[in-house]
């Protein structure tokens, strides 16, 4: 734990002195640019420009991270899991667990028989998700989960994955009886069945915007408590600012740890209701 918070301290403290180095030039001195400046450090940056026929397909730093997450999960996965004791031992143990305890909690509860069928899917979105959140607090990382384009991009596989095994577990006519529940007047079928495509999309919609904003959110408060060192244009009033920001640092990381439990949670709800519309 104190290895952790002289981390967190030193990573505060270049941010403190590259603030104060761009205060040098405006801001902080009667200058509005402080949301500037904290919106720099939340939103994407173009690292490579590239245009393909008139399309933009620059590769930015939310794009280097979501390369770099996948990396780190396709070299260490193998690794870790690759010993054949029977009793596991060190970093295995701990990503056993966490398999177990999705296994058992998560999928099992919700779609029963079919749990074997789609765990890796959920497996692989917990993991990718939390190393995504994980790597946005290393110094000089960016948390590509607090991209909207990249939380609905995996809002989609699980939409995706949804419908496709919908139809495939009751048939094109079960799926579309799913979104009208038994006993409506006939007048009131097509009304019911726009509201519940209209729900079914914004169930998904919102797994997007909920994984957003939570991730987004802890970076707006860090750099704004930041900022008030500059506000108050005194130094003295720095330690605790500081303090602020060490202790929603360390909150992030159980934010993460939440986010991608939840990502995977409703995930696994949608998909149980899916392909068992009558339970």
């Amino acid at each position: 734990m104190n290895e952790l918070l002289l981390r967190l301290g030193h990573s505060v403290g270049h941010k403190v002195l590259g603030f104060y180095a761009q205060s040098e030039h405006g801001i902080g001195r009667g200058n509005p640019d402080i949301q500037d400046y904290i919106m720099h450090h939340v939103k994407d940056q173009v690292v490579i420009p590239f245009h393909l026929l008139g399309i933009d397909l620059s590769i930015t730093k939310h794009v280097i991270m979501l390369w770099l997450a996948a990396m780190v999960l396709m070299i260490s996965l193998p690794l870790i899991v690759r010993s054949k004791s029977l009793i596991p031992r060190g970093p295995i143990n701990f990503v056993e667990w966490i398999i177990v305890f999705l296994k058992e909690n998560v999928i099992e509860p919700y779609l029963g028989r079919d749990a074997n069928r789609y765990a890796p899917y959920f497996l692989t979105a917990f993991f990718f998700v939390i190393t995504c959140n994980l790597l946005g607090l290393v110094p000089m990382g960016s948390t590509a989960t607090g991209d909207i384009s990249v939380t609905i991009a995996l809002a989609l596989f699980t939409m995706f994955l949804v419908q496709y095994s919908a139809i495939k577990q009751n048939g094109v006519v079960g799926y579309l009886k799913s979104f009208v529940p038994s006993n409506v007047p006939q007048i009131m079928v097509p009304i019911i069945f726009i509201v519940e495509v209209m729900s079914m999309l914004t169930k998904h919609f919102a797994l997007a915007i909920r994984l957003f904003a939570n991730m987004v959110a802890g970076h707006l408060v860090i750099f704004t408590i930041l900022s008030l060192i500059f506000m108050f244009k005194n130094f003295l009033v720095s330690p605790f600012p500081v303090f602020g920001i060490i202790f929603i640092s360390l909150l992030e990381i159980l934010i993460a740890l939440i986010q991608a439990y939840i990502f995977t949670v409703l995930s696994a709800v949608f998909l149980g209701l899916a392909i068992r519309p009558n339970h």
